[in-house]
């Protein structure tokens, strides 16, 4: 019994592995910080560039994560250092996958030599306890099998996803292919939550990622046969904001689900409204510089932030209805537009940035912006998003209610959820598009109206929530707890 005791109590070596789309990565990152705090020691691997584009690790865990590169092979078809979703088109994201595949290789060798010295090292020198991995990884848990070293797939998106998704015997017994077939809530979701379905244009990309790509896998075979083979799921969820989907998913994969908590990077929260935050602006570029000037020249919570993530894919439509909508919603607003891979600068509407400028109300901004020091600002009062979790999660920390106009992937479910909880609203969309009218009508009914008021009160009490830091911190702890139980029953799995 003491032994067992004192092994619990000793620090866990963890590989954590995320799929290759800082979406991805920066959760995975923050969950390495989480447990590093815990005394824990990962090795955090991915593509160099990756790694290198990387924010830096929280000093004080920084000994105890290691970054560990495993160069991408080359693919035809893929440009010449890519390394993530950010650095390609989206229909050229699937050669990626490939590329991605090509690492078990490598992967398995990292692996082999992590496991030669066992019994002999500590911390980043000893057996892997665990991998944590992402969904899109396969092919790894039969590698990890042959060193005894069990696998964790980590979803970084809510609840509800994972339970839309569901496992593989539920959809062979309840098949699903046409776009039609994800507009409904599948079987197996409770009736009260008949609104989680996804509409039109996200159907269309759901139901293509049901289908083989360019690997000669799904997406959907990706994680079934990834989540078949672990022992244990985590998924990005937090009981007081998914509320009884969190049980439900240990229910329907038939096997431990723990939520992670909601992984808000809370130390960059913190420094972004701390008087060190503004006085971190002696480091900007002069483009931020200008724009942390312009916000602090705004009245307090009148302007509205518009993002859509490091990857969501706006086509020139949508930026042309996004300029129009913004310009007869007559608020202010910062929008941080992203360029295209390949391109030089999105295709605005003659003389937009022209008229925003001069009315004083308006800033584009092309390229990358310190999003949690822009909503961190006391001008920043609502924010129109694709609703990506990661950045509601980082929206959150501030109180802003949404507007949400989702793109794919878990991006509708999501901005379902927020919808029924009054945090938010979403942008009309009429078939393949959405109106300049419909956006402009959404900003001001949350911004301009009696209804933002509600809205944002609701949102201040999410706020709360991802504020109380020991009850997140809880959900470490249990997972923790979980992975140390665990390592004491595979002890006895030698490396081979």
């Amino acid at each position: 019994m003491a032994e067992t005791k004192k092994d619990e109590a000793s620090p866990l070596h963890v590989v954590v592995f995320p799929w290759l789309a800082f979406g991805h990565i920066i959760p995975f990152l923050e969950l390495s910080e989480q447990l590093a705090k815990r005394g824990h020691f990962v090795t955090f691997v991915s593509a160099p560039r990756n790694l290198a584009r990387l924010r830096p690790v929280v000093p004080e865990v920084r000994p105890r994560i290691r970054l560990a590169p495993l160069p991408l092979p080359r693919v035809e078809g893929i440009p010449a250092g890519a390394e993530s979703t950010a650095d390609v088109p989206p229909e050229k994201v699937e050669l990626l996958k490939v590329a991605f595949d090509g690492l078990a290789a490598p992967f398995a060798a990292f692996l082999a030599g992590a496991c030669a010295g066992v019994g002999t090292g500590e911390g980043h020198g000893r057996k892997p306890d665990w991998i944590v991995l992402d969904f899109a990884h396969h092919w790894l848990p039969p590698i990890a099998d042959e060193h005894g070293v069990p696998c964790a797939a980590f979803f970084i998106f809510p609840a509800a996803c994972v339970a839309f998704i569901g496992p593989k015997a539920l959809n062979d017994a309840h098949p699903r292919s046409a776009a039609a077939d994800f507009t409904v809530p599948p079987p197996w979701i409770p009736s009260p939550l008949s609104h989680l379905a996804y509409r039109g244009h996200e159907a269309e990309w759901v139901a293509g990622a049901w289908r083989p790509n360019a690997s000669g896998v799904s997406d959907a075979a990706r994680i079934w046969e990834t989540t078949e083979r672990c022992p244990l799921l985590v998924c990005r969820c937090s009981r007081e904001v998914d509320g009884p989907l969190c049980a439900l998913l240990g229910d329907l994969y038939g096997k431990p689900v723990l939520p992670s908590g909601l992984l808000a990077p809370h130390a960059a929260a913190t420094r972004a409204s701390s008087a060190a935050g503004a006085d971190g602006r002696n480091d900007d570029d002069e483009e931020t510089a200008g724009l942390m000037r312009w916000l602090d020249a705004q009245p307090g919570r009148s302007v509205l932030y518009v993002a859509f993530g490091s990857e969501a894919p706006l086509a020139p439509e949508h930026v042309r209805a996004l300029a129009l909508g913004l310009e007869l919603a007559g608020v202010r607003f910062l929008w941080a537009l992203r360029r295209p891979v390949g391109e030089q600068r999105p295709e605005l509407p003659d003389g937009f940035e022209a008229r925003a400028r001069a009315a004083g109300r308006g800033l584009v901004r092309v390229g990358w912006v310190p999003q949690v020091r822009v909503l961190a600002h006391a001008a920043v009062g609502a924010f129109l998003t694709h609703a990506g979790w990661s950045s509601l999660v980082e929206s959150f920390l501030f109180g802003h209610p949404l507007v949400m106009l989702p793109l794919f992937a878990d991006q509708g479910l999501t901005a379902r959820l927020m919808a029924a909880r009054r945090v938010g609203l979403e942008v009309p969309w009429d078939g393949r598009a959405f109106g300049g009218e419909d956006v402009a009508a959404t900003v001001r009914r949350v911004m301009v109206e009696e209804e933002g008021k509600a809205l944002a009160r609701n949102a201040r009490e999410m706020q709360g929530v991802l504020w109380d830091t020991a009850r997140q911190g809880r959900y470490i702890d249990e997972l923790v707890e979980h992975l140390q139980r665990r390592r004491r029953r595979e002890q006895d799995a030698p490396c081979t």
